[in-house]
This record gives structure tokens, sequence and C-alpha cells, in this order.
């Protein structure tokens, strides 16, 4: 009976230690792969140039942007306008200034210029009358290329 003991002692033994033996991994098992690396999208960069305000007033600034923000002008005033452009290359920029009495209009100024940018940029028209602007009705359109950009309606009083 001792030798069964101990049989059954070194088989329980053996089985012990099988069990808390390391597992084997299969050979030759492909690695993971690696996250795959994303570059972020470049920024889209504006194609041409375009208009992102206009600001009418009775001053401006060094910086050719109005420092006095205003629809209505007194007669003997300098009416400005001020056209924020973005983005890059070349366009025409043109302001017409319109007076509107009743049904008569009547074209005050057009002034044009061209633009060549290489990014965000400030640009001016103005319009002054030394004896005096009537009172009414006036609008100055901004186009770029030919087409509306931007419409202020202002007042003489």
């Amino acid at each position: 009976m001792e030798t069964r003991i101990l049989y059954t002692l070194l088989v329980s033994g053996a089985l012990v230690l099988a069990a808390c033996g390391k597992k084997d991994e299969p050979k030759n098992a492909p690695a993971p792969a690696p996250a795959p690396s994303v570059a972020p999208a470049p920024a889209p960069t504006p194609v041409g140039i375009v208009v992102s305000s206009v600001t009418a007033g009775s001053a401006i600034g060094a910086d050719k942007k109005v420092t006095i923000a205003t629809d209505t002008f007194s007669p003997t005033d300098t009416m400005y306008v001020s056209v924020n452009t973005s983005g890059t290359g070349n366009a025409k920029l043109d302001a017409k200034w319109i007076y509107r009495k009743g049904d008569r209009v009547t074209v005050v100024k057009e002034d044009s210029m061209t633009l060549a940018t290489t990014g965000p940029a400030t640009h001016e028209f103005h319009v002054s009358k030394p004896d005096g602007w009537p009172p009414g009705d006036y609008e100055v359109e901004v186009m770029l290329d030919g087409k509306s950009a931007g419409l202020k309606k202002l007042t003489v009083k």
C-alpha cells in the first residue's frame, strides 16, 4: 500500500506542477499591427479673394479701418467705407456712391482699385463734397470682380 500512496503522491505532484507551469504560446504568431498614423488634414486655403466685411463711417485711421462707424452723416462729412478682404490673389474692387431723391437716382462717384493680396487686408473708399451734401438717402455698393460684395444705406441730415 505504501507504493500506492507514493505513486499517488508523485502523480498528484506532477499534475500540480504541470498546472502551475507557463502556457506555451503558439510559435510564429504574427505581431499585432501598429496603430495607423493619420496626419491631420491641412486647413483649406481660401481660393482667390473674398470680402469679409464692409463698414461705413465718418472717420478712418491710418490702417484704413473706420474709426467712427455710422450710417448717418452731416452735410460737411466725408463718407468712408472700409472693406476687409481675405484670401490670396488678384481682383478688382469697386465702390459706387448713389444719391436717391424720390424716384431720381444720381451716381455721385465711382471708384475702383486693383488688389494683389497675399492674406487679410483692408481697403478704403471715400467721397466728400466741400460745399455740402444735400440731405437725403445715399448708398454705397462695393463690388468684387463685378459682383456685389456689400451694400450700405447712408443718410445725410
